[in-house]
């Protein structure tokens, strides 16, 4: 049988089940009148309890006492909350599929535009989460025998992962899980998640302390990933366009490195961790950390899209390149970038 509750006793029933999670407690009107945002008198919230009781939601320990959450009461609570979740991380997911689609093409016609534009060879990189914080963890049922935690860092990545249990959990122990590892570890980076704060958390589990700490290891090593860096690259064949490097052996070695583009992710990494404070880096010659570019120039910018995500682009020619017309042409972009991603 499906209940059907109006927005009044849904917001009472919530409030009773959270405040009787966090206290233990039988839960009073007048509590209630304080947890909510109903603005109702506390007469109003006791006739809505009783209709709750009546149906089986919530129970009467003891006279004069308050009301705790039945069995039932915890079934519908748990339900909503676990359908509202589902739901909040679906449209997550579909938004970053949507938006890495749209992205990757805008970043491809970058290093195109970048190259017609200079004349040079270029790339640009997927943009890197730098401040890795846990932003929500969801612990769910898969069956009796696995739990899915699903968890979200800054910057809106997503990763799931499966963890092995050797005796079902039923939901409101899965509940209590969330709200511990949400309440504790919500808004931490790998660094603060330490020792100490994983035996504190895996002692507030009790009898499921070692399912908390296999999902705090998932969040580690979640927000510590070293994934495989997306790199863009466009005007590879502008480099026959200057003698210097038209020569078999610059050229071939050249455009190796922009066919493989691996030697690029230290390029990248290099232009995040020095770039100046107008996210400009300037390489000649041995200053650049490739070596098959030691006789170009290399010219890298730091673009950011918000919630610490940061990404380079860079342009590569001969070492006579016109650094004035390259460098106003990043900054230019870099500033057409923010603008977009705002809008």
């Amino acid at each position: 049988m499906v209940l059907q509750l109006d927005d009044r006793k849904r917001k009472i029933l919530h409030a009773i089940v959270r405040n009787y999670l966090e206290t233990g407690e039988p839960v009073g009107s007048r509590t209630i009148s304080k947890y909510t945002d109903l603005n109702l008198s506390s007469a109003t919230i006791r006739n809505e309890m009783a209709d709750l009781e009546e149906m089986g939601l919530i129970m009467q320990p003891h006279t004069s006492a308050g009301r705790i959450p039945s069995d039932q009461g915890y079934r519908v609570y748990v339900d909503e909350i676990l359908a509202e979740k589902d739901s909040e991380v679906e449209q997550m997911k579909e938004m970053l599929l949507d938006k890495e689609e749209k992205l990757e093409n805008l970043l491809k016609q970058v290093a195109k535009y970048l190259a017609v534009d200079t004349n040079y060879a270029t790339m640009i990189s997927a943009p890197k989460i730098q401040r890795n914080k846990i932003k929500f963890i969801q612990v769910s049922r898969v069956d009796d025998n696995n739990l899915l935690a699903t968890i979200v860092i800054e910057g809106n990545v997503i990763k799931n992962k499966m963890i092995a249990v050797d005796d079902p959990l039923d939901d409101p122990s899965i509940l209590k899980l969330n709200i511990l590892l949400n309440t504790r570890l919500g808004g931490l980076t790998a660094d603060e998640i330490n020792l100490g704060l994983i035996t504190a958390v895996k002692q507030e589990a009790g009898i499921h302390s070692e399912i908390i700490g296999n999902v705090i290891d998932a969040a580690a090593e979640v927000i510590v990933a070293d994934e495989d860096l997306q790199i863009y690259t466009s005007g590879a064949n502008n480099i026959f366009k200057y003698p210097e490097l038209a020569d078999k052996e610059n050229a071939s070695s050249l455009i190796n490195t922009f066919e493989e583009k691996k030697e690029l992710t230290s390029l990248v990494e290099n232009s995040l961790s020095t770039g100046n404070e107008h996210g400009i880096q300037v390489y000649i010659g041995d200053e650049a950390p490739i070596q098959g570019m030691k006789d170009c120039s290399v010219v890298t910018a730091t673009y950011e899209l918000g919630d610490g995500m940061k990404g380079t682009f860079g342009v590569i020619g001969p070492k006579r390149m016109d650094y004035d017309k390259v460098v106003s042409t990043l900054k230019n972009m870099m500033h057409a970038l923010d603008d977009l991603y705002k809008k």
